[in-house]
Parts: structure tokens; C-alpha cells; sequence
């Protein structure tokens, strides 16, 4: 019953839609009924439209949250665990971090244009400090204690990282992906609605030159589950990795 619960809210809102939709309270030419949306979804699908944009929209997103997210870590982990590190490119990063990656589409355009490149650099950069501020994070959060100990046991270093530092920094670096995974997502939007020629944004954008609100709908909503699979997985991932944590064990 507890599975069922967070599914509540949407079907409700589905079902309000629906009706809204039947009574005319909502036009058709504002917001499509759920019926006729996945209609048109059912229609992309049979085509093999649609299977070729999610393909190529989770490609792009994957990519560039391997690279970005790869970085982040190794640099988070790199500062976390030397002062000279920090000390040397800390500030910089924080300075780079201010700047909203999204504001750089257009210089991002000029550098690569609209091939792929521009959109996986786009999301890597999107990715890249959530994981580098969590993982840095992470690092320095764990139990001093805790390392005083596993020296005076005679650990060696990379045992100290690996039973102690990497267990202890584990939660914040789950943080860091689950909140990089939205974004991720958010940048891949954008990137795709504004310079790409496929993909699931330039699904949408060609559908509204055409006016099939239907189907600009529909991509909204596939931009939705995906992000939800994303998390979900996620969430997965952090219950498994953490299943010695108390906090995150299995009720």
C-alpha cells in the first residue's frame, strides 16, 4: 500500500484533467486532454519516432553526465583529501560554479555550434558541481575520530580511503548524483529546445512550428518520467550502497 501512495497526487491530477478537459473547462488548444496525449504518444511510438528521440536524448544526457559527473568526483575527492588541492583550484571552481551554465548556450553555440558536442559539454558542465560541492562535501564531513583511529590500528592509506573515507563521504556523494541527475535533465531540455536537430526538445520544437500542442505535451511529460526513472534509479542505488547506513536501511 506504501508503494501505491506517492502515485496518488498524479493519478488524481490525471483524473482532474481528464474531466476538466470532457467539461471544456480547460480548451483543447491550451492544454490536450491526457486521452488524446497519449494518443499522439502512441502515434510517435508506432513510427519509431519516438523510440529514436528518447535514444538519442538519453545518449547526449548519459554522456555528459559520465564526463561531467566523473570530474566532479575525482576533483571533490582530490580536494577534499589535499589543502594544497584546495587551495589551488577551490576558489577558482566557486567562481566558475556562479555563473549560470545555461547563460553560456550562446557562447557554447559559437565554440561547437549544434552538433553534439555543444549539448554533452552543456550538460557535463550542469553535472559537474553538484558532484564536485557534494563529494567535497562528503570528504570533510567524516569523523576525524574515525581516521585517528584507523592510523593508530596501523591502516595503510588506501585502506583508510577505502573503509573509512569512502564509506563516510558515501551519503553526500549519493546527494550530489540524485540532485545532478535533475539537472541533467533541466540542461538537456534547454540545449535540445534551442540548437539540436533530434532528440526529444527538437521532437517538441518541430511539433510546435506545426502546432500540435498534443504532442509538445507529451514531450513535457516524457522529459517528466525520464527524470523520475532517473531518480528512482537513483534512489535504488543510494538504498543499496547505504544498506549498513541505519538511516537508509529498508523499513
Amino acid at each position: 500500500m506504501n508503494r501505491l501512495l506517492p502515485w496518488l497526487m498524479p493519478i488524481a491530477v490525471l483524473l482532474l484533467w481528464q474531466v476538466g478537459s470532457n467539461l471544456h473547462v480547460i480548451e483543447a488548444n491550451v492544454l490536450p486532454a491526457p486521452v488524446a496525449v497519449a494518443q499522439a504518444g502512441w502515434k510517435l511510438a508506432r513510427s519509431g519516432e519516438l523510440w529514436t528521440s528518447i535514444e538519442i536524448s538519453a545518449c547526449r544526457a548519459l554522456a555528459g553526465f559520465v564526463i561531467g559527473g566523473g570530474n566532479g568526483f575525482a576533483l571533490g575527492m582530490m580536494n577534499g583529501l589535499s589543502s594544497l588541492s584546495e587551495t589551488l583550484t577551490d576558489s577558482t571552481l566557486q567562481m566558475i560554479r556562479n555563473i549560470p551554465h545555461l547563460a553560456l548556450i550562446p557562447l557554447v553555440i559559437l565554440w561547437f555550434g549544434i552538433d553534439e558536442a555543444a549539448k554533452v559539454f552543456l550538460v557535463a558542465l550542469g553535472v559537474f558541481f553538484p558532484i564536485y560541492v557534494n563529494t567535497l562535501h562528503g570528504v570533510r564531513s567524516v569523523d576525524p575520530h574515525l581516521l585517528e583511529m584507523a592510523r593508530a590500528y596501523g591502516m595503510k592509506p588506501n585502506a583508510v580511503f577505502r573503509r573509512v573515507v569512502l564509506p563516510g563521504a558515501l551519503p553526500s556523494i549519493l546527494v550530489g548524483l540524485r540532485y545532478g541527475l535533475g539537472i541533467m535533465w533541466l540542461t538537456l531540455i534547454v540545449a535540445e529546445t534551442i540548437a539540436a536537430t533530434s532528440g526529444i526538445g527538437y521532437m517538441a520544437m518541430n511539433a510546435r512550428e506545426f502546432m500540435q500542442v498534443d504532442v509538445v505535451v507529451f514531450a513535457i511529460l516524457l522529459y517528466a518520467a525520464l527524470g523520475k526513472l532517473a531518480d528512482s534509479a537513483a534512489r535504488l542505488l543510494e538504498r543499496t550502497a547505504l544498506a549498513w547506513n541505519p538511516a537508509y536501511a529498508k523499513a
